[in-house]
């Protein structure tokens, strides 16, 4: 249709006519002109007609001066800035700018707002006709017996047959009695349809659905509605409907306010059937229902306070570990609500925080850990007196913590309340450039309302104060550097090299108290009258590259180890990854390596490992990495293993170790025609895959198809699920201006949102 548009457009440009205007009111060229009445002419042959910014081509053209109608026959095309319209005939009010279209075909220009290659690089059109098209008003028309796409080709992949339809341009066109078509394949047929057009992206509309099959849930069919409630605010709501595991409705509410405001919020219910298994008539599984929310919240209060909240709520765990396609959601065991609200003023920092963490270990038993409320006060870093190299600072803090044990209707809790106050003061000596000295000296003050009763091995309702100081020194350098210059290599002009050595002391005063302290958070398992020497080097490799001009560090390897001389401090060293695992007390620390390399912006890679010395060992080791090759390939890979030590505590059960590698893979070509990734999370010690993922997804003229295949073991939750395997598969189809979306499980491997 645009062809034809085109060829009668160059047909009317280069026929000869007359250049005089010769209607009052109106600019014309015709090859002649027919006056027959003091108001009415006729204007014939290639006429060319137009007023203000709307245009007229016709083989004639009749007008009522008296009237403003317009009457206009034969290769009809009107054009004004955003759309143009084909038609046999045409009935036109000049005045009101509207009328109407007999047998006639149009396009209208919905502008950059979608990825191209949804519409095979064209410009993004609507192409809309219909046995009449009246035209209501400015950006309104109403077709008949007609048809609505925005794949404006030849011949459209894709289009909306509808009885009625109204255009709303830039907004919405309202369909009733249509049916969507395909490549000329009837798909579905629906009674009223609401299609956005709307120039920022943002309308109101339901989005595609989308098609899946599982193991466990059956078949499925995903809707969803989305509405643009303002610019800065939407929502959308969710249905889901699964042949084998019932319904799910859910909404999200998402907005965007002034100085960095934000928030989101999502819920979710699904309703599950009793399941019966057929052969004997016994239930497989009852009939259940679930819910479950997650949001977070950024919001200013004024230039200096701003609340932030979270929560991540699931009221099932059978639930959420089994239908969840991301393997990192399916194995959170934590569900959780945290609210916090932060003032600054100057160095001035008053904080205060609601925290509330149940961590599951099957269905019955949980920890509950959080703070209702946690109240900080600190005093940022600031001289002592001006000039002098003494600083000073403060920090305070009051907490109700919460410590529940809990296991069917039985609660163990430890709840208390804990006060504590910190000042600091600090020395640094800065003047040689290869060594530097930073030296504090702290005072720690803490009170907690109850205590703990060795000999009992019970807590009480006691209360209990603790104080020591603590002297820490940590020396830099001496800092040795060689630089060198590399003027025939591709990759750097210079290299440097630096090796940083740091030794820090620290000693603490007696806490003689210790064992009564209760151990809830690392600061109440300070060892006193200990010395803790830390000590380690940092290599750091940087070049400066040709292209960029800067210099970047490509390479950093780090080695660190602590000794204390209480063996029992050794155990609660928050520095390192393996403490706080039962290991029995040693004086020495395990040695911490970390290597990170990043030679350019499209490769980086870390390993981290701690190496346990008494037994010659490593106890656990990490590595992970990216490889990009532009903006058409980017593969992540990660590896991590707890390892097998006989002999030490915490390292020598076997069903407690692990070893996983996982790796994702995203391909597409340079105009994201096509594309996918494909995803795994193997466990190597007992040889099996966690769940393998591939998705594809192509995008031709004005459509595209994704297609989901996830292959999920369920075996690792010990048998809550019904399978011990769970194949999923998902279809869901794009048309160039309707949005899709995935489901609240992430069918297609995001998390729910709306395109």
């Amino acid at each position: 249709m645009t062809r034809r548009l085109s060829l009668i457009l160059l047909c009317l440009w280069i026929s000869p006519r007359i250049g005089a205007a010769q209607v009052p009111g109106y600019d014309s060229r015709q090859f002649r002109i027919e006056r027959i009445g003091d108001n009415h002419v006729r204007l014939i042959g290639a006429v060319e007609i137009e007023q203000d910014d709307w245009k007229f081509f016709a083989d004639e053209v009749e007008l009522f001066t008296d009237t403003d109608r317009l009457l206009a026959s034969g290769n009809v095309v009107y054009t004004s800035p955003d759309n143009q319209i084909a038609a046999d005939r045409v009935d036109f009010n000049t005045g009101t700018q509207t009328g109407t279209f007999f047998v006639a075909t149009g396009t209208v220009s919905i502008g950059d707002r979608f990825d191209r290659s949804l519409f095979g690089t064209q410009e993004p059109d609507a192409y809309f006709y219909g046995e009449t098209i009246e035209k209501l008003g400015p950006r309104e028309y109403r077709i008949t017996d007609g048809g609505f796409t925005t794949c404006v080709q030849p011949t459209p992949r894709w289009e909306l047959t509808s009885s009625s339809v109204t255009v709303t341009l830039d907004e919405y066109a309202l369909l009733k009695n249509t049916v969507l078509t395909v490549k000329g394949v009837p798909l579905f047929y629906l009674p009223v349809m609401y299609y956005p057009i709307q120039e920022d992206d943002r309308a109101t509309g339901f989005l595609i659905p989308a098609y899946g099959s599982s193991t466990l849930k059956g078949q499925s069919l995903s809707n969803a509605f989305f509405w643009a409630i303002t610019r800065s605010q939407d929502a959308t709501i969710m249905h889901d409907w699964f042949s084998t595991a019932g319904q799910g409705v859910g909404g999200e509410y998402r907005y965007v306010g002034e100085d960095s405001s934000r928030g989101a919020i999502r819920g979710y219910l699904l309703k599950e059937p009793e399941l019966i298994l057929s052969a004997d008539g016994d239930v497989l599984q009852p009939a259940r229902q679930s819910f479950q929310l997650t949001g977070d919240l950024t919001q200013a209060i004024g230039s200096n306070v701003q609340a932030r909240g979270r929560v991540d709520y699931f009221s099932d765990l059978t639930v959420q570990q089994t239908y969840h396609a991301d393997v990192l959601e399916s194995s959170r065991r934590e569900r959780r609500f945290v609210g916090n609200v932060q003032g600054n003023w100057g160095s001035y920092t008053l904080s205060g925080t609601m925290d509330w963490n149940e961590t599951f270990f099957d269905d019955t038993e949980s920890t509950l850990n959080g703070s209702a409320p946690r109240v900080s006060f600190t005093q940022a870093e600031q001289p002592l007196v001006r000039n002098w190299p003494i600083y000073v600072s403060l920090g305070a803090e009051y907490a109700t913590l919460l410590r529940e044990g809990r296991r069917d209707d039985f609660i163990d809790e430890r709840n208390l309340t804990r006060m504590d106050v910190k000042p600091t003061v600090r020395v640094p000596f800065t003047k040689w450039p290869f060594l530097t000295v930073n030296s504090a000296l702290s005072w720690r003050g803490t009170y907690w309302t109850e205590r703990f009763d060795p000999e009992e091995k019970t807590q009480i309702e006691e209360s209990i104060g603790r104080q020591y100081f603590d002297l820490e020194s940590r020396i830099t350098g001496p800092v040795l550097t060689k630089v060198w210059d590399t003027p025939g290599s591709g990759y750097a002009e210079r290299f440097k090299h630096v090796i940083e050595p740091t030794v820090t002391f620290k000693r603490l005063t007696a806490i003689d108290n210790f064992d009564e302290i209760v151990k809830l958070e690392g600061s109440d398992s300070v060892v006193g009258s200990a010395t803790q020497i830390a000590y380690g080097i940092v290599n750091r490799f940087l070049a400066r590259r040709r292209a960029q001009g800067d210099a970047r560090e490509i390479l950093s390897i780090s080695l660190t180890q602590s000794f204390y001389t209480d063996a029992r401090a050794a155990q609660f060293d928050p520095n390192f990854r393996t403490s706080f695992n039962g290991t029995p007390p040693s004086r020495l620390t395990p040695v911490a390596l970390l290597v990170r390399g990043s030679p350019s912006e499209q490769i980086n890679a870390s390993v981290r490992a701690e190496y346990d010395t008494r037994f010659g060992a490593f106890r656990e080791i990490s590595a992970d990495g990216t490889v990009a090759v532009g903006s058409w390939l980017q593969t992540t890979a990660g590896w991590s293993q707890r390892r097998f030590i006989q002999g030490l505590s915490g390292f020598n059960r076997p069903d407690g170790l692990d070893h996983y590698l996982n790796a994702a893979t995203n391909l597409r070509t340079p105009d994201n025609v096509v594309g996918g990734f494909y995803t795994f999370n193997y466990d190597v010690l007992r040889s099996r895959y966690l769940q393998q993922r591939i998705m594809v997804y192509y995008n031709t003229q004005c459509c595209g198809v994704t297609v989901a295949y996830q292959n999920f073991n369920l075996e690792v939750f010990g048998g809550h699920a019904r399978a011990a395997v769970d194949n999923r598969f998902n279809i869901s189809f794009t048309l160039a201006g309707i949005g899709s979306f995935a489901n609240v499980f992430g069918m297609f491997g995001g998390t729910g949102d709306a395109q």
